[in-house]
């Protein structure tokens, strides 16, 4: 399906509206110095181990138990994810450390 360029335009309108809004909206309804409502504080600490657990159950939704080769790849990427981020508490160590581990057992040790 190709589109014209009045609907071009109103999907980069679209676009640039909601990015404006998602950008700009916040510091107007939570000023810097005022303290953020209850349910938000609430939020911020639930959503991250929650995130957390619903990538874990995305990633590993098609993974098959039928032989070891099929799993244990992605059961040892996830405890060097773990284990890195339990020891540096670096997020982008954690996830590259997690990626390059499971790759390189899915490319040469399970090949």
């Amino acid at each position: 399906m190709r589109l014209n360029a009045i609907q071009t335009l109103i999907i980069l309108l679209a676009i640039t509206v909601g990015t404006v809004i998602t950008r700009f909206l916040p510091p107007i309804l939570f000023p810097h110095g005022k303290p953020l409502p209850k349910f938000l504080q609430e939020l911020c600490t639930l959503l991250p181990p929650a995130m957390m657990g619903l990538l874990l159950v995305y990633s590993l939704r098609n993974v098959s138990f039928a032989s070891a080769g099929q799993w244990l790849p992605e059961c040892i990427a996830i405890a060097v994810t773990a284990g890195l981020h339990l020891w540096r508490r670096n997020s982008l160590l954690s996830i590259a450390g997690g990626t390059i581990t499971y790759m390189l057992l899915v490319q040469v040790a399970f090949a």
